[in-house]
Parts: structure tokens; sequence; C-alpha cells
């Protein structure tokens, strides 16, 4: 929370920074971009509307950096997934996490990169740009491990990486915005298992 004590300029001296960032990225996660107002951030942060722009700049500029907070924090299951030692083992970690992620028992559902992505306005534009690089490097990431398993034989070398791998992370944005929704993890959980059991034999 903002202190109460004032400097030379009236303004407040410092806050908490770190916390009020998380409490900024809590309310991108469960309004999307557009959905969260200036008055609801400030609010969540414990902070003035004027601290907030000098500490983090415009909206676009909080957004971005509550997305890197997000991308390091509740989704870095995906660098733990690219870590297995097999294709399926990794594809599998990939949903278990959106699993996890996106049907907490508190907080927001769903997934702040899909979530966040619901931007009409012109102005929004750079948030649209920016959330499509997210998916678009996840997406990416998978497919450069696929390749290697296909390279040392854990996927059959017929497959394509790139196709496999927009498959697993659609199927995972997909379980996203079912969560958001407000589908429940039994069924999540089901469907994934059905998706898993139709992964290319070796």
């Amino acid at each position: 929370m903002e202190t109460r004590k004032k400097g030379p300029s009236g303004r407040p001296r410092g806050f908490d920074a770190d916390a009020a960032l998380e409490r900024a990225m809590l309310v991108f996660w469960e309004h999307g971009y557009e959905g969260a107002s200036l008055t609801a951030l400030t609010d969540a942060m414990g902070i003035s509307t004027t601290s907030m722009y000098a500490a983090f700049g415009n909206k676009q500029e909080l957004f971005r950096k509550a997305m890197e907070r997000y991308a390091t924090g509740p989704s870095d299951y995906l660098v733990r997934a690219l870590e297995e030692p097999t294709a399926l083992g990794v594809a599998t970690e990939i949903l278990a996490g959106t699993l996890r992620t996106t049907t907490r028992p508190s907080g927001p559902q769903g997934c702040m990169g899909v979530q966040g992505a619901l931007v009409a306005s012109d102005s929004g534009r750079e948030v649209r740009e920016l959330l499509a690089d997210w998916r678009n490097d996840s997406c990416s990431r998978v497919q450069e491990r696929f390749r290697r398993a296909v390279d040392e034989g854990d996927l059959p070398p017929d497959v394509d990486p790139g196709v496999l791998a927009r498959y697993v992370t659609t199927l995972a944005f997909g379980i996203a915005v079912q969560a958001a929704s407000g589908v429940c993890r039994d069924e999540l959980q089901a469907m994934t298992d059905a998706a898993l059991r139709a992964w290319p034999p070796v």
C-alpha cells in the first residue's frame, strides 16, 4: 500500500511496487486489458493514478509489465514442461500446467494471455500484438522442442513439429477459454486425457 508520509512535493514517498504489480496483474487477468479500468487498477494497487503513471508508465506499459510477471510466475510451467525428457511428457506437462493455472480454486480463472487479448478498440492494437507475440513465442519454443524429439527418435520421422506444437498450444489456449467460461476441471481433464491418447506412437 502507498505510504501516508509525504515528500516535499506533497506526493507519497514510496510504496511496494512489487506487490502493486502483483495486484495489477490479477485485475488484468480477471477483466482483460480493456475491462480493467484505471480506477479498478489503482484501487487494487493501493496507489493514486499519478503514482501509477510515475512508477509504471501508462496503462499499456503497466499491462506489459504485468504480462511479464504472469509469464515468469503463474505461467512459468512452460519452462519446466520443455525440460521433460519426452515429447509426450512436454505436452502432458503443458496441459497439466494450463489446467492448474486456469482453474485455480481462488483468484482469476482462464489465462491472462487469452483474456487480455479480447481487445476491440484501436487503442488496444499494441496489446493485441504483444499477446499474439507471446502466444506465438510459446508455440515456437514447443515446436523447437518437438523438432529435437523427431531428431532423437522420440517422435516418428513423419511428424510435423510445427503442426504438433500448434495442436498442443491451441488445445492449451482452448482449455483456458473453457475454464474462463466456467467449465469444471474434471471435464477439462477428461478432454485433455482424450487428446493425449491420440499422441503419435513412436
